[in-house]
């Protein structure tokens, strides 16, 4: 007899059915996974054996096979421990093997039959509910597979109480969805002193999801200014949420079943890889910029990370997704982020005084900015010089706050939803081709000026894009409904052309 139970295998955010086949073998006694397992997987085994000795079972000793299929699936991780335990008692006939055949199952075993979390419940569940197919997982992710919908959960916290469960003897509550987090605030744009410039273009970035630079002396309040952006973008909404919570759920950082309206931001130090950065390592695991998906990715020291890290996120900027190309696997995750990034203009980051400026100016400040492509910075919408503060600012009223620009956001981000409600996009940062053309043509003597500024300026046509993306953004804070030449200019005024390498 093979006893046959169904789980799942993760790919980027794609969950693949995968069916657990046990059968007992004579022979002399042993314990064998195959299917393209990992070694979290071939160690089940142990966890697996030591779990159901904690019961008061042991082993047959017969020759134990257990297959992993499709064989050729590569099969990572410790959530195909339950499904492997479940399947050989289903073989020793200790549970009954039609009753898990409606079930979708993952889990993690301790040796002492405790049920652990393991990444990427959330993906299970939802792949369950399409399928249409309870879940069976652990009670301290309960939880979260509740919120993939009308299916039903079995959430037990040990094999014990999952098998008392299956055989009616006692039954386990039926877990409900966790709570939702309201968006939280960071710091408030009052704390800012002076820089209305840099205020203003941090306004438009947040209204039309733009990536923006900061370039300016150490203390200028740059990183500040940053840290304030998640407080005046709106929060996100169920759909987006859901999306956010699938990169966590598979990255295992969804705390305890918790959705969250707050836009995540992502502040990775300069040391940090490629992988690290774009998603990678052994496991195939979601980088900084898929943790950042809908939300903020915020690079500090922009020059200080290394060239290569950089140009890596190039084609995520542009497609919204990144895919990572190994020899075992090719994933792709979602990668729709905001990018704002901070620099220094040279590396004393003084290159404005004369009185602190080193020896080397003005040309360290060519070097120095030289390190980050100009392909990379064709790519950030907005560019703005910040200035240093000056004991006057310091001394200045605090001016408008946070919860009066979200609320210029908001109403701009509510134009675009109604604009953008029949072509799939959601910000003017994506509109490209045909829906540009559509939403941000300019009027005569804002085509003009742009086509002026384009041969001045000598913009790329990604540069060209970009302005009429900002431009359009500019207008719907104004209420505007046609692009003019002020909004155009305005645009421009933003952007410089990148340093030649």
């Amino acid at each position: 007899m093979v006893a046959i139970v169904s789980t799942v295998a993760y790919l980027g955010l794609e969950a693949r059915s995968v069916e657990v086949q046990v059968q007992l073998i004579p022979g002399l006694p042993a314990f064998n996974v195959v299917g393209l397992a990992d070694k979290a997987v071939g160690e089940s085994r142990e966890r697996v054996r030591g779990a159901i000795a904690a019961m008061g079972l042991s082993l047959p000793p017969k020759r134990i096979a257990v297959n992993l299929s499709p064989a050729d699936l590569p099969k990572e991780g410790s959530h195909f421990d339950l499904p492997i335990a479940l399947g050989l008692l289903a073989a020793m006939g200790v549970v009954d093997a039609e009753a898990l055949a409606d079930y979708v199952i993952v889990g993690e075993l301790g040796l002492d039959g405790r049920l652990a979390p393991s990444p990427g419940v959330l993906l299970a569940a939802l792949h369950a509910a399409e399928t249409g197919r309870g879940l069976i997982c652990p009670a301290a992710q309960g939880s979260e597979a509740a919120w993939s919908g009308s299916i039903e959960v079995i959430a037990a916290p040990d094999l014990l109480a999952l098998l008392n469960h299956l055989k009616g003897h006692g039954l386990l509550a039926l877990p409900k969805p966790g709570d939702v987090q309201e968006a939280r605030t960071g710091p408030d744009l009052r704390q800012v002193k002076g820089q209305e410039v840099a205020k203003r273009a941090l306004e438009i970035a947040a209204a039309g999801a733009h990536n923006l630079l900061f370039v300016g002396p150490p203390g200028a309040g740059k990183s500040l200014m940053a840290a304030c952006l998640p407080g005046i973008l709106p929060p996100l909404d169920p759909a987006e949420a859901l999306e956010v919570s699938m990169v966590q759920s598979v990255a295992g950082t969804l705390p305890g079943g918790t959705l969250t309206r707050t836009r995540p931001f992502r502040s990775p130090h300069h040391s940090a890889s490629m992988a690290a950065l774009t998603g990678g390592g052994l496991k195939v695991k979601p980088g900084e910029v898929s943790l950042a998906h809908h939300g903020v990715l915020f690079l500090d020291e922009l020059p200080e990370f290394q060239r290569a890290v950089l140009d890596s996120l190039r084609q995520p900027l542009e497609s919204g997704t990144v895919s990572v190309a190994r020899a075992n696997a090719h994933v792709t995750y979602p990668a729709r982020v905001q990018l704002i990034a901070a620099m220094n203009p040279c590396r004393c980051g003084h290159l404005g005084d004369a009185a602190l400026a080193c020896a080397r100016a003005p040309k360290c400040a060519a070097d120095y900015q030289a390190k980050v492509s100009g392909p990379l910075l064709d790519r950030i919408d907005l560019h703005v010089e910040v200035a240093a503060v000056s004991a006057v600012d310091l001394t200045l009223p605090p001016a408008e706050g946070s919860v009066e620009v979200a609320t210029r956001v908001a109403a701009a981000r509510a134009i675009q939803t109604t604009r953008l409600a029949d072509s799939g996009l959601r910000t003017n940062a994506e509109l490209d081709g045909e829906t540009l053309e559509r939403f941000a043509s300019p009027d005569a003597a804002g085509r003009e000026l742009l086509a002026q500024a384009a041969v001045a300026m000598k913009l790329s046509a990604r540069g060209y894009t970009r302005i009429l993306r900002v431009a359009r953004t500019i207008a719907d804070l104004a209420v505007a409904e046609t692009i003019g030449r002020i909004h155009i200019a305005e645009a421009l005024s933003y952007r410089r052309q990148p340093p030649r390498n």
